[in-house]
């Protein structure tokens, strides 16, 4: 999964970390906000790794939760969804909308290779997705599996982030592209 090749969801070890994800993404939904030590807690039994000074508003979605990797002072907006099936790094000073998409997996876009005989699943891959230092994500975006969006830049609500992004730059739409650098 990680290394990018097709892989089957179904895998009973992948599952076993999936519902433990899901447990722990329940439990964090769950909890009042003003309640922060146990929400760190969680955040470190659910995230790969987080910084200092981490803010994620429930509800927040996941995959396996344990390929998250938050640097310091990064804010997450409510209803976000990050779909970790391979890494998703993001910077140091970075926000994150509400209701911002981050997904690192897709399928097979011929429909004879998605499935397999006996399995339930679709089978998948998965690329990384990496978030700079100081990024803003506007509420709405998708982020779509293999980008990466360098430090410093803005993108704009409702983009559909299809390719990488450079530093220091506003960039909007669908597809997502370079308005303005800065």
């Amino acid at each position: 999964m990680l290394a990018g090749e097709l892989y089957d969801c179904g895998d009973a070890e992948l599952l076993e970390r999936w519902y433990k994800a899901k447990e722990l993404q329940t439990e964090y939904n769950n909890t009042s906000p003003r309640l922060k030590e146990k929400l760190a807690t969680i955040h470190d039994q659910l995230l790969g790794q987080r910084g200092e000074d981490v803010w994620i508003a429930a509800p927040f979605f996941v995959d396996y939760g344990e390929n998250i990797f938050l640097g310091k002072r990064v804010e997450i907006n409510m209803n976000c969804t990050f779909l970790d099936c391979n890494r998703i790094t993001i910077g140091d000073f970075s926000g994150i909308g509400p209701g911002v998409h981050i997904y690192t997996v897709y399928h097979p876009t011929n429909p004879d290779e998605r499935l397999s005989a006996g399995h339930s699943f679709w089978k998948s891959q998965a690329q990384p997705v990496t978030i700079g230092k100081n990024v803003w994500i506007g509420g709405g975006s998708i982020i779509l599996p293999g980008v990466t969006i360098g430090d410093g830049t803005t993108i704009g609500a409702g983009s559909i982030v299809t390719h990488s992004i450079p530093d220091h730059c506003i960039a909007v739409g669908n597809p997502c592209r370079v308005i303005k650098r800065i």
